[in-house]
């Protein structure tokens, strides 16, 4: 049997209205999908179409972004997790398998740490566990910009890095880039900054070791912001984790090699990689 709830909202007990959607069985155990800085749960719409013929799959806007509701800046992470966690208890979801992409992936992270019985297991994308000062100096940099020149100025230079350039010089992948380039542009001045302040306190590299949970950290090959060596790293700090890397592929990996990243992905999960193409 199949669920879907579309354009459904919660607000949380700090006034935040979160958009989420569900899709997939009825029957089955929960996955949360949880997007990157500047993009919205479309994000996911391919991996919701596998994953909804084994899971209930919650595909949630970070607040902030999409049609979530945007707070002032800054945010923190113990607020993104508040956020979840609220929306979980809305939903009377117990504990789910948490995966996410760049933003999503630290915040997956963060509540392994932060609330460790919510979390079954993890899939940290893209992603890092610290902020070093030229990392902070990249959004400090973004912004400046974002408030002078606007978003529409940060997306080309933004979508560099998240792809490779073969990837966005083929015409086929046009769509997909002017898909994730109006979702980057809807974004809002403040969810931006306020996801990208909260990036500035990455601090859970020193928390790895006492993550418990089955962690799967996977990048792509050629991803500036979270490298194959920090990544390896992260799995190896980290008492039940391991590592895979996406090749041909930069930050958004689950977009420019969707199936080499779900072959990766149902692998980790125990489940069929069987048309994921659909």
């Amino acid at each position: 049997m199949r669920y879907e709830a579309t354009q459904q909202s919660h607000v949380t007990p700090s006034s935040v209205t979160l958009n989420y959607r569900i899709d997939g069985r009825e029957d089955g155990d929960w996955i949360v999908l949880s997007h990157s800085l500047a993009t919205d749960l479309r994000l996911f719409d391919h991996e919701a179409g596998y994953l909804s013929k084994s899971f209930r799959v919650l595909r949630y806007d970070t607040r902030g972004h999409g049609q979530s509701h945007a707070t002032a800046p800054p945010y923190r992470f113990s607020e993104l997790c508040a956020d979840l966690v609220s929306l979980m208890d809305h939903l009377e979801i117990r504990q789910a398998d948490i995966l996410g992409v760049s933003l999503g992936g630290m915040t997956a992270l963060a509540m392994g740490v932060t609330h460790p019985d919510r979390v079954r297991r993890i899939v940290c994308c893209d992603a890092r566990a610290d902020a070093p000062d030229a990392y902070k100096a990249l959004w400090e940099s973004n912004i400046d910009r974002l408030y002078v020149e606007g978003i529409v100025a940060l997306c080309e230079s933004m979508l560099a890095r998240w792809f490779t350039a073969g990837f966005l010089a083929h015409p086929a992948n046009r769509e997909t880039v002017d898909r994730v380039r109006a979702m980057f542009t809807a974004t809002s001045n403040d969810g931006y900054e306020g996801c990208a302040r909260c990036l500035q306190t990455l601090d859970l590299l020193p928390s790895l070791s006492s993550l418990e949970h089955e962690t799967l950290f996977m990048t792509g090959e050629y991803d500036m912001a979270a490298p194959v060596a920090v990544m390896q790293a992260m799995a190896d700090a980290s008492p039940n984790g391991s590592f895979a890397m996406i090749p041909d592929a930069s930050h958004l990996s689950n977009l420019e090699q969707p199936e080499r990243f779900a072959h990766t992905l149902c692998a980790f999960l125990g489940i069929s990689g069987d048309n994921t193409n659909q």
